[in-house]
């Protein structure tokens, strides 16, 4: 058989060998190219029919072709998610352009390791000889240097199909024997003449899903590579003795998602074509005795059993980062597959990775090698991102990061949000150090700045004067473990100094002095995170679990201004404790249909600072909402308080959302302020509140754009609309 390349309809042959098998014709040598190399491997490795299709439809492989991992393999160790990025550049210091223009839309990392599960063991196994897997089997790839195609009949299969799947921009080229490969269809999509050439075959069976004739549309951007980059295959069969099966589906070269469709297309094809194909084939196979022989091939395999770790394009110290990370040299361990997997992500998700090659080889006592081909990401990556918004909250964020790797990772970062509302510059230097369990030590410093008078504003309306400006400076030192895949433990020491400026009346004039509150000391605090939501803000799916505890033991110096009630500094020390707990989990999907639950809880001993207002600056803010962390809103302050909130998401299209937010929020303790202006804690009576936030959202690939209505009753106004693009996140607080 031949197997042209053709993406996702290329899933077509699927069908066309299940109907060849339902009439019992055997099989005696397969070849293919692109997609069709995918089928073909896996049915000359073994796999039936209804294996591959059970395969390609299930969601491994749905994952794989968009180049994503499923939850439990994202590695939350390494997140850089809090923050406001939007896209990145990464570019080396001898050339910004040239090197760092990316050379695929889908990350290939799942797809290499599932190329490796499902081709690599078979192949060490048969000691690389394409001839002796279970049906004799060849690929094609293009060679574009030298702009001809290459036939594979031995090495590594997996790399061999993942060279012959290697569509332009798609998917990264690879290199094999130093030799640079593309997609196999480039200049041979239905390699019939490899066919002819390598085997003895008595008659061909092409299965076909391309043509030469197809237009290129200018809105469908692949389609055009593909036009401008292909050269004409001849579909006529080299001898007389063969028949072409050509399966007329709609399926497009990456819906993925249709490959059901796909299938049954090339089923129906065959289907007609049998009668007709008979009468040239006399042998015949029965199913039980197939299915005998498939048992036996498999049995000869060798399990994933990987007992050392080779990595090559890497210096020697270098090698020992990746190696220590998968199996350290004095690790008398054996990793089966689930482990080998755990651990492949773990590093492949270390920033300073930009590509990791896997392979197998066979050793004497029935385990395997894993071969690793590394390549360093780029020394240098800058970060752009921030909110453009209809309100007078607009931020921009920069980010500059150096990365490096040797017996340790090292990355050092400077990054700046920027704008009238919020202002920040933090720098940051990690390191590193592999094991199967890494640890992470940080060093940084942080400025931030927030004008919450400028919030309440929208961008068309004329901005006054501040009434409350914060300005904090800490820095500090940051411990990091993970905790499984998706969980980490942090423990973090800091000092830290903050300043407030404030009117304690909204009655104030240009002669008017605002009242200060410096507080500095130092804090300690342990954080246990586990977070597998789908997205880094306005989650529809996963679960998060955060549980803190926080020390802080500081000095407040509060100076009276022209309209404060008090005439006289105050000097006061502190101490407390602060506890709290965050949860997310959307537990319902059904169809469009997504349901969560999200809730916090704070528990704080914080004892009353000089005034009303600098005691409410100081305490902890609700703000489950996240356009709330742009307001000042004294009801939503309290040391301690429950909440308890539902996400309704509907999935309008692909991307695009509806989605409702309500919540409950409970104050336990609350301030007070007195008549005489004295402020004392209460429990509170009427306090609990209902906020809610409902939006159109559309997800694009470098950040949502919203359509939101806010509902925030303690407010004067309180319905608000806004439009944004980007999002609502800014650098970690110093305490608040």
């Amino acid at each position: 058989m031949v197997l042209s390349g053709g993406g996702a309809a290329g899933v077509a042959h699927v069908g066309v060998l299940k109907a060849l098998e339902e009439r019992h014709i055997p099989i005696d040598f397969v070849v293919g190219t692109s997609a069709g190399a995918l089928v073909a491997s896996m049915y000359a490795c073994g796999y039936s029919p209804l294996e591959i299709e059970a395969y390609v439809l299930s969601e491994p492989f749905q994952l794989m072709v968009k180049g994503e991992l499923e939850v439990d393999k994202k590695f939350y160790f390494f997140d850089e998610s809090n923050t406001s990025s939007m896209f990145n550049i990464p570019f080396s210091k001898d050339s910004i352009l040239q090197k760092s223009i990316p050379m695929s839309f889908v990350d290939p990392r799942y797809f290499d390791f599932e190329m490796l599960r499902i081709l690599g063991r078979t192949s060490a196994s048969v000691e690389k000889d394409f001839n002796q897997l279970f049906i004799p089997f060849r690929c094609v790839a293009s060679d574009v240097v030298r702009k001809e195609s290459v036939v594979f009949s031995k090495g590594n299969l997996n790399e061999a199909v993942r060279a012959s799947m290697t569509f332009p921009l798609y998917l990264n080229p690879i290199r094999i024997n130093g030799v640079l490969y593309f997609d196999g269809g480039l200049y041979d999509n239905f390699p019939l003449n490899a066919m002819y050439e390598q085997f003895d075959a008595d008659f061909i069976i092409g299965s076909n899903v391309t043509k030469n004739d197809i237009k290129a549309n200018e809105n469908d951007f692949f389609g055009m590579i593909s036009s401008m980059m292909t050269t004409p295959t001849n579909y006529t069969l080299p001898c007389e003795h063969g028949m072409i099966i050509e399966p007329k589906t709609e399926v497009g070269t990456f819906e993925f998602e249709n490959v059901k469709q796909a299938i049954e297309d090339g089923y129906r094809a065959t289907l007609l074509k049998l009668d007709s194909l008979e009468q040239f084939i006399d042998v015949r196979e029965h199913s039980d005795s197939l299915a005998m022989k498939r048992k036996k091939f498999h049995s000869s395999v060798d399990p994933i059993f990987v007992s050392s770790v080779k990595t090559a394009s890497l210096k020697k110290n270098e090698f020992q980062y990746a190696n220590k990370f998968i199996l350290p040299k004095r690790s008398h361990r054996i990793l089966d597959e689930v482990e080998l997997r755990e651990r492949y992500f773990r590093l492949a998700s270390t920033p300073q990775i930009e590509l990791l090659y896997p392979n197998f080889e066979s050793k004497k006592d029935g385990t395997l090698q894993l071969n690793l081909n590394v390549k360093k990401a780029k020394e240098f990556r800058a970060d752009f991102g921030g909110l453009i918004s209809s309100r007078a909250v607009n931020t921009g964020y920069f980010n500059l990061s150096y990365r490096s790797i040797g017996r340790v990772a090292h990355k050092i970062n400077a990054e700046s949000y920027f704008g009238k509302f919020y202002g920040s510059l933090r720098t940051n230097y990690e390191l590193v150090f592999p094991s199967i369990f890494p640890i992470s030590v940080s060093g940084y410093f942080t400025l931030n700045r927030w004008d919450y008078f400028r919030s309440f504003a929208t961008f068309f309306e004329e901005v006054r004067p501040s009434f409350l400006v914060q300005n904090e400076a800490y820095a500090g030192v940051k411990v990091k473990l993970p905790l499984g895949n998706n969980a980490r433990w942090i423990m973090d020491a800091r000092y830290l100094s903050l300043e407030d400026d404030y009117y304690q009346s909204s009655k104030f004039t240009s002669i008017d002095t605002a009242d200060f509150t410096r507080f500095f000391g130092t804090s300690l605090s342990m954080e246990y995170t586990k977070n597998s939501l789908n997205r880094k803000q306005f989650a529809s799916e996963g679960h998060f679990f955060q549980v803190k505890a926080r020390y802080v033991n500081g000095f407040e110096r509060t100076v009276p201004g022209t309209t404060s009630i008090l005439k006289d500094t105050v000097e006061k020390d502190h101490q407390w404790l602060s506890i709290q707990a965050e949860f997310q989990s959307f537990f319902i999907k059904k169809g469009p249909f997504h349901i969560g639950l999200h809730g916090k809880s704070v528990l704080n001993s914080q004892s009353l600072f000089a005034n009303y207002t600098a005691s409410l600056l100081s305490m902890p803010a609700f703000n489950l909402i996240p356009d709330m962390e742009t307001f000042f809103l004294p009801e939503y302050r309290a040391t301690q308080y429950f909440s308890l909130g539902s996400n309704f998401v509907v999935e309008l299209a692909k991307k695009l959302d509806f989605r409702l937010d309500v919540y409950y929020f409970q104050p336990i303790v609350q301030l007070r302020q007195n008549i005489d202006g004295t402020i004392e804690y209460v429990k509170p009576q009427q306090a609990q509140s209902i906020v809610a936030s409902s939006s159109i959202l559309y997800d694009t690939p470098i950040g949502p754009v919203r359509a939101t209505l806010n509902y925030f009753p303690a407010q004067e106004s309180p319905l608000f609309f806004q439009l944004s693009f980007g999002y609502v996140l800014f650098n970690e607080r110093a305490l608040r």
